[in-house]
């Protein structure tokens, strides 16, 4: 017998919602994909973030279910370990060890390997990665770009088959954002990337435009991602910034 493609969606959201003490950050989304490298673009506080961490289950659908490859990841944290890995805005927010072996190995200790088995396999991806003089350097002495580096290969160690990336080059410049996304170029593990500029997305595979908490378009990034661009341009030109929330 020939074994049969699985037919569930790699990610796949139904009417999924998120409630903060009465306040609805997300509501209504629907999505299913089985792309490759997958996009998520919409401007800041339209709840870019507040998905990446439902999607990562660090936090739980107010309504609505969300899976990833299968798996419910907030409801099975041990499988979502081994499913999804999550790249942050700022990796001072990631990073807890004070150097650098130590902090790729932590994420495999975490999913049951031994001491021994998580510091070799640490050494492994550092020469993957061309890194093996690393091994010791304290964290603090490392550039932005690098901790970003470090990030990337600590989540990579854990062989996710879903890497989220929210928003991870903000505020680089743009030779180190080359650098890392040619490393994420090099990376077999399938890409969910939410971004609020459309350049950190163009030639992906699909692209889900999210506004104020709700989808509002999807599909070729060549077709979204225009859209969106006038559609900045065109709120450019307003004042929205006199306009106080409720």
């Amino acid at each position: 017998m020939h074994a049969t493609a699985d037919p569930r969606p790699a990610v796949q959201l139904e009417d999924l919602g998120y409630e903060v003490a009465g306040r609805v950050i997300l509501s209504g989304l629907t999505l299913r994909s089985s792309a490759r490298r997958i996009g998520v673009v919409g401007r800041n506080g339209s709840g870019k973030s507040t998905l990446a961490r439902l999607l990562a289950g660090l936090l739980v659908p107010s309504r609505g279910t969300l899976r990833v490859e299968g798996i419910e990841v907030h409801a099975d944290r041990k499988a979502a370990l081994a499913t999804v890995g999550i790249l942050f805005q700022n990796p001072e927010h990631q990073i807890i060890f004070p150097r650098v072996q130590e902090e790729i190995a932590f994420g495999l200790r975490q999913q049951g390997r031994s001491k021994s088995e998580a510091a070799a396999e640490a050494l492994r991806v550092l020469a993957l990665f061309d890194k093996a003089g690393w091994k010791d350097a304290p964290i603090q002495s490392l550039s932005q770009g690098q901790k970003h580096l470090v990030c990337m290969m600590a989540v990579l160690a854990m062989r996710p088959r879903l890497l989220i990336l929210d928003e991870p080059f903000a505020g680089l410049d743009i030779p180190t954002k080359m650098q890392l996304g040619r490393y994420l170029d090099r990376c077999a593990t399938r890409l969910l990337h939410i971004s609020h500029d459309p350049a950190d997305l163009r030639g992906y595979d699909e692209v889900h435009w999210l506004d104020r908490g709700r989808l509002v378009a999807s599909g070729a990034a060549d077709l979204v991602l225009p859209r969106f661009t006038a559609d900045m341009i065109r709120q450019g030109g307003l004042d929205d910034l006199s306009q106080l929330s409720d």
